[in-house]
């Protein structure tokens, strides 16, 4: 049997710590740097600097980070897998190439390709593929706007015949995150495409690691707590045989490995209990959480399901054109000087049905008596979109600018009048596995073919211990400390939470750090009393799922981001602090639950799968 892999993450998006890759490779020993550069918004800013310069369309901080180590990686025989070549793979590849030339060094280099469907899209439709959006069901067909890229998720097996024709440095387009993390693991144990347990287990590991330090204390709920986390370190995997892990740090770096920490990234931007990947389907009603040692979180008994017969595609269409501009209000008659605002800006812009889209919000940051003048102020924020940039250009802007005299008292701006951008449409869809054919390009110039094998594999059915399974909750009776008298306090005094952004929709993951708070949690958080702490999902769609593993519930609220981050009008267009706005909520938690959970004699929480 082969010992564990040490798979290191040196970056969670692309705009990262920069000397994160020199940390992870100088810090302690590793086997495989790897990272995540690509998000969905991510792809249609590399479009944009493709379309400026045919050579680019990929992340260039990888490059950056890759000058300063990659003699190192050479010399201890680190490999590096990396999705940063974006939407032009063979382009970082041969920037490699010529940096590995320009430090003396022998680097075999491979690229992968075949996510990009943009050329296929018509044939796609063709032959009875429309592409409909993912959520909403609406054909591709009946969409606005340009599509300026569609790329398939990729999944690990790709990665798996670049490391076994010797390729130092993988260089990947748009794949699955954790696909980082699947296929060195396969590689190195020599898994099969239906090993899936093990395979699950890496999914698992790689969804962990896969958003840098958010796993070692970044974004952390109870962040008081974690020592060091003004400056995290970054998170290592060991995958061992089985699929199971140990997900850990480099000594003296910043931060915590806790199950809180892991926790709360395993929560992050899921959905229900079976988490699809273009491998395999790990489920996460399965997985076991322990503190094996300090830093030291072992994950394990994760169960896999064959991969889907489909794989997802994420497309970018070009919206429009969009501007906002922002009204800062103070002190008394906030109400009033808003209504104002909008009355005025309508009869200047000579009504407000001339967009195709007219987006106005008050944002209520003010105090009553505030002690200093900015604690006294709100903002009215308005968005207008339209095809048209003329029509959200100046003429806009500056019909604002011009009531700065003849609008309410204090009337003044965030900004001066700007022209409109670009925004773009995050469009997500399946498509038949067996269209979709990567390819792994080899340093010698070798193109081989990488069939997905999950259409090929047999239909998972719902396993024994699944059958009669909710996913809408549970019917959990609760323990003993969750009744009793209540006291009001905010709901994060016990309970943490992690949130953002899957399209339009947004999940939103509570967890609870004990048995107690769990019981109080499943018991008392039910749909009802979600909807009422978040009244502006009034009216979407709400899906709950529970997770008694993880002492966890997830929430996903479909529609709440619009259209996605680079269409949002949201002030938070990411949900990313729509999980600590929940915490912050005023709820009724049995006293004796919150005394259980502030006694410094108790134990530091540790869990695991009963």
């Amino acid at each position: 049997m082969s010992g564990p892999l040490r798979i290191a993450n040196c970056s969670g998006f692309y705009g990262d710590r920069l000397s994160a890759a020199q940390e992870m490779v100088e810090g302690g020993p590793i086997d495989v740097l790897t990272g995540d550069w690509l998000a969905e918004l991510t792809m249609l800013i590399l479009w944009k600097g493709y379309q400026r310069d045919p050579t680019r369309g990929w992340a260039h901080t990888f490059l950056t980070q890759m000058e300063a180590v990659l003699g190192t990686c050479v010399d201890r025989g680190i490999k590096v897998v990396t999705n940063a070549g974006g939407l032009n793979p063979v382009g970082l590849a041969d920037q490699i190439r010529a940096l590995s030339d320009r430090l003396g060094l022998s680097v075999s280099v491979t690229h992968v390709e075949g996510d990009d469907l943009l050329p296929r899209i018509g044939e796609l439709g063709a032959a009875g593929h429309p592409l409909d959006h993912l959520d909403t069901g609406q054909p591709l067909a009946e969409a606005k706007g340009e599509v300026v890229s569609a790329n398939a998720y990729l999944g690990g097996w790709p990665i798996v015949e670049a490391l076994s024709g010797g390729a130092d440095v993988v260089i990947c387009p748009r794949i699955t995150d954790a696909s980082l993390v699947v296929g060195p693991a396969a590689w190195h144990h020599g898994w099969s495409p239906n090993d899936w347990d093990a395979l699950a287990g890496a999914v698992v590991a790689g969804h962990v690691i896969e958003c840098g330090p958010q796993a070692t204390g970044g974004n952390y709920a109870f962040f008081t707590e974690v020592p060091g986390v003004d400056y995290p370190g970054f998170p290592i995997a060991e995958v061992a045989q089985d699929g199971s892990s140990v997900i850990t740090k480099h000594p003296g770096t910043g931060g915590e490995v806790s199950v809180g920490t892991v926790t709360a990234q395993l929560l992050y931007e899921i959905a229900g209990h079976e988490y699809p990947n273009t491998d395999v389907v790990a489920r996460f009603d399965t997985i076991a959480v322990e503190q094996e040692a300090p830093d030291r979180v072992r994950i394990s008994g994760t169960r896999g399901l064959p991969a889907p017969d489909q794989v997802k595609v994420c497309l970018n269409l070009l919206g429009g054109w969009r501007n906002s501009m922002t009204f800062v209000l103070t002190g008394l008659d906030i109400e009033e000087k808003a209504a104002l605002t909008l009355r005025s800006l309508e009869r200047a812009v000579g009504g407000t049905d001339r967009f195709d889209e007219f987006d106005a919000r008050l944002i209520r940051s003010d105090k009553v008596d505030a002690p200093i003048n900015v604690e006294a102020t709100a903002q009215l924020r308005i968005t207008v979109k339209d095809a048209d940039p003329d029509t959200v250009g100046r003429s806009f802007s500056s019909a604002v600018t011009e009531l700065a005299l003849a609008g309410y008292p204090g009337l003044h701006l965030t900004a001066p009048p700007s022209g409109g951008s670009v925004y773009g449409v995050y469009w997500p869809a399946l498509v038949p596995a067996g269209l979709v054919t990567p390819v792994t390009v080899h340093a010698d110039g070798r193109r081989v073919e990488v069939p997905h094998t999950a259409h090929l594999a047999p239909g998972g059915s719902v396993p024994a211990d699944r059958e009669g399974f909710v996913d809408a909750g549970s019917d959990h009776a609760g323990g003993s400390l969750a009744s009793g008298p209540t006291r009001h306090v905010p709901m994060g005094t016990i309970i943490g939470a992690r949130s953002g952004d899957k399209g339009g929709n947004a999940n939103v993951g509570l967890w609870a750090r004990s048995a107690q708070a769990w019981d109080w949690l499943d018991t008392y958080l039910t749909l009802e009393h979600f909807r009422r702490l978040l009244p502006e999902a009034d009216g979407l769609e709400i899906r709950r799922y529970a997770f008694p593993n993880l002492l966890a519930l997830n929430f996903v609220v479909v529609g709440l981001l619009g259209e996605g981050v680079a269409s949002s009008t949201r002030p938070d267009p990411q949900a990313k602090g729509l999980g600590e706005y929940l915490r912050s909520r005023m709820v009724d938690i049995p006293i004796d639950l919150l005394e259980y959970h502030t006694d410094p004699n108790r134990a530091a929480p540790i869990h695991t799968e009963e």
